[in-house]
């Protein structure tokens, strides 16, 4: 009898334990919530008119292809594709979903064409061979408008994680190599690893290689970074980088010296903000003022969301609930965002 007692009342109080946890919880993350709603103001976001259409400023605007990367770099004139979005034909999906290359197209022909309709793009990178991030280039290439300087490709890593065996990630990189050759475009296998120009811009890669032992956790630590210095004002495109590796302490690192240990401006929030990422320690180090995650808000893990709330306290947008975020950098040193980049489907 007392042995029934005493399991009953430790019952009791496991699920007040776990009850109160979980209300805890609860409340906490109501109050996060509120504190990025305040947060997200400091950066009021107007519907984007496109009269800058032309004009040569520089920006990044990151469309909006669901819960994938598509990022357009401008400046004064000159155009650069970073990832292409889900494409139409997913090896790892049981059920065909559409593509964004006709978005993704449309938005290349309306903001970077010139007076005859081509779209001439300096370079394009697919951060790494995931179908959310370089499934779309094949589609993208075969439209006749679009033309490409210089095609990065860096190499696939030695061996797939077993757990990505079945996603096709070669034969997803041999589709867009293929492509890339049947236009006749120029293919670069080696990344530099210095700054470079973009009109105006500086533009340098990290994570391009010179470092296996990171990267081989798996193709999303196979992301290669982006710096973007535009007008003295910095960005961080991070493509699918995680945190158990330590590839993000050392990104963190490698950025904070090279901007001279000022918090970063934007920073793109790495993998979607699923919950191996943007951990804490990268975010102390880097200190951004705004995020954009390329994924809805509410799909943002709880880790992440507090983890950029509490820590860097960074106005976080989502370009899937903004339909598209531009970047618009200023000479004052200054940036501003604009939303609803695209036309209804």
């Amino acid at each position: 009898m007392m042995r029934t007692h005493s399991s009953t009342r430790a019952k009791k109080i496991a699920t007040v334990i776990v009850v109160g946890g979980m209300l805890f919880i609860f409340l906490f993350d109501i109050a996060v919530n509120l504190l990025i709603k305040k947060q997200e103001a400091r950066y009021p976001l107007q519907a984007e008119s496109f009269d800058f259409v032309g004009d040569g400023g520089d920006r990044i605007h990151f469309l909006n292809t669901g819960n994938s990367d598509c990022i357009l770099l401008e400046s004064d004139g000159q155009f650069a594709l970073i990832d292409s979005g889900w494409g139409s034909d997913n090896p790892i999906s049981a059920s065909k979903r559409p593509g964004y290359e006709p978005r993704v197209l449309e938005y290349l022909g309306r903001v970077a064409a010139d007076e005859t309709g081509a779209v001439t793009l300096a370079f394009i990178l697919p951060t790494h061979y995931h179908y959310d991030h370089a499934g779309g280039f094949p589609g993208i290439f075969a439209d006749p408008a679009i033309q490409v300087e210089q095609v990065y490709l860096h190499p696939l890593l030695p061996k797939q994680r077993s757990f990505e065996r079945n996603w096709d990630i070669p034969g997803i990189r041999q589709s867009l190599e293929k492509a890339a050759i049947m236009r006749g475009f120029s293919i670069a296998e080696t990344l530099p690893d210095k700054p470079f120009q973009l009109g105006a811009m500086t533009v340098q890669f990290f994570n391009t290689g010179s470092d296996e032992t990171l990267r081989l956790r798996g193709e999303n630590d196979n992301s290669v970074v982006t710096l973007v210095n535009a007008k003295g004002q910095f960005a961080l495109l991070t493509g699918d980088i995680t945190a158990n590796s330590g590839l993000e302490k050392q990104i963190a690192k490698q950025v904070s010296a090279a901007i001279g240990g000022a918090p970063l401006d934007l920073l793109k929030i790495p993998h979607h903000g699923y919950s191996m990422s943007t951990s804490a320690g990268f975010l102390a180090v880097l200190k951004p003022k705004a995020a954009v995650v390329t994924n809805d808000l509410g799909r943002i893990y709880p880790n992440v969301k507090w983890n950029l709330a509490l820590v860097s306290k960074t106005a976080t947008i989502s370009s899937v609930y903004e339909n598209g975020v531009i970047a618009h950098f200023g000479a004052n040193g200054k940036f501003y965002l604009t939303a609803s980049l695209h036309l209804a489907d």
